[in-house]
């Protein structure tokens, strides 16, 4: 399968409805690729869902057919191999008109390929000429055309940035490499050891500008194979979602509890910033993903994480319950609890460009889910313990919304300001970090501490 067919054939998987993810990674991991090819086919791919509308827009323009009237392959062709004449500069314009009439001839038979054929000649001319047609409509439109984020997305992030952060955040979600982040084990090593390791697994790291023990990558879908990675030396996590774990200052002997804990980044800060002493509950609903925090733990040679399958939103346990928290009897026990709840994913959009397809009706219903674990997990913070409000999304109504309803219905707990690496003293107890302005993921952080019983 060449790089095309294979990037086709995910597009494909994905209009039919599996998961992004999902799509281009079964190819991945079935399709014994060179190198360069299942680079350039993870290129394809993501640049196409960060640019289906304007794809569609451009193929539009160069059709004498009606978007609505193109049959879905078709279109599916035309995106992809619009996307390398406009995106794509080292790829010669006429190998990729070639490159899709041939695939369109396999799958759409000749007179398929002949209508493929004669818009992409047309795309292909206007680039050459550097006729590429305008986008029309007023500004909210445009916006949504240039950088493919539906309407409503656009006016949202316009109220949460202003008109003159707007675009820049924007132009950032559709970036085409973001740098891969991984933390480092200081249980085990240290960051001058690892960015050594990495130079020997071929991977050219470098330290992060402003977090220590923080390393940046480029590329590398296997890095899961590699010595320093097996060795436990390093994991997986935004500089963002560290953040949060160093709001709550975890110490030695501490009780944590990470209410929504998988993939396990929070849960393997925590524990190393407790130098591995004290004990962490990691509790998720998803049994898979939990059973990947235990193997993680395992991996970093971390010893205080106990994992618990539990429906943070129900607050009951499916499995083990070792703190009797289902029965209800439990007194309040945690030093630190993290509700880093389930959310629209908005700020991450630059990493998995498909989240900007949801829906308006998908982040409504995610609401009163966010207020039922938040107000869940605040129950098993102890007095003058400490609760921790995350999420990857920089919606307000996801966000700050959420905290004003919970602290309306709960006076016991009050907002602390907290100082941040790189960030300074948040003032106020809460932050939302930008791509665009932090080189983050966009994210929220607010910390609330348990007023101490008089």
């Amino acid at each position: 399968m060449t790089a095309r067919e294979a990037a086709y054939t995910a597009l494909e998987e994905y209009r039919k409805g599996r998961p992004a993810d999902e799509a281009i990674g079964r190819l991945q991991a079935e399709n014994a690729m060179p190198g360069r090819d299942a680079a350039l086919t993870a290129r394809l791919f993501k640049g196409v869902l960060q640019n289906m509308e304007l794809l569609n827009y451009y193929a539009a323009f160069f059709s004498s057919v009606s978007i609505e009237r193109i049959e879905p392959r078709a279109l599916e062709i035309l995106r992809l191999s619009i996307y390398q004449l406009m995106f794509l500069t080292r790829i010669p314009g006429n190998a990729a008109v070639n490159e899709g009439v041939e695939l369109a001839k396999s799958i759409l038979g000749r007179r398929g390929a002949g209508f493929v054929n004669a818009v992409l000649r047309k795309a292909a001319k206007a680039v050459e000429n550097a006729n590429i047609p305008d986008i029309t409509g007023d500004y909210t439109k445009r916006l949504s055309i240039k950088y493919s984020h539906p309407e409503w997305i656009v006016r949202e992030f316009e109220a949460a940035v202003g008109r003159k952060g707007l675009e820049p955040l924007m132009e950032k979600n559709n970036e085409p490499d973001v740098p891969l982040t991984a933390q480092v084990n200081t249980l085990l090593t240290d960051t001058d050891n690892v960015i050594a390791m990495l130079a020997e697994d071929g991977i050219n790291a470098v330290r992060h500008e402003w977090l220590d023990g923080c390393v940046q990558f480029k590329g590398t879908g296997t890095f899961d194979r590699t010595e320093t990675f097996r060795r436990g030396y390093v994991y997986i996590q935004d500089a963002a979602a560290r953040l949060a774990v160093i709001a709550a200052k975890p110490g030695p002997g501490d009780i944590v509890v990470d209410g929504c804990s998988a993939p396990g980044g929070k849960s393997f800060t925590a524990a190393i910033m407790m130098q591995n002493r004290g004990r962490i509950l990691a509790m998720d609903i998803n049994k898979e993903r939990l059973q990947s925090v235990g193997e993680g733990a395992k991996r970093l040679d971390i010893g205080i994480i106990e994992t618990m399958r539990f429906d943070a939103a129900s607050g009951s346990s499916v499995v083990n319950d070792p703190y009797g928290i289902q029965a209800g009897a439990v007194e309040p026990f945690a030093d630190i609890v993290f509700a880093d709840v389930p959310c629209s994913g908005f700020g991450i959009i630059r990493k998995k460009p498909d989240i900007r397809y949801k829906t308006k009706r998908e982040v409504a219903n995610l609401l009163e889910k966010q207020g039922k674990i938040l107000g869940g997990l605040s129950a098993y913070v102890k007095s003058g313990g400490v609760l921790i409000y995350s999420t990857c999304t920089i919606l307000k109504q996801e966000n700050e919304n959420i905290v004003d309803s919970f602290m309306q219905r709960n006076d016991g707990f009050t907002v602390e300001s907290f100082t941040l690496p790189g960030i300074g003293e948040v003032r106020g107890g809460s932050i939302t970090l930008w791509p665009h302005i932090h080189g983050t993921d966009g994210f929220f952080i607010c910390k609330l501490r348990k007023n101490n019983c008089i």
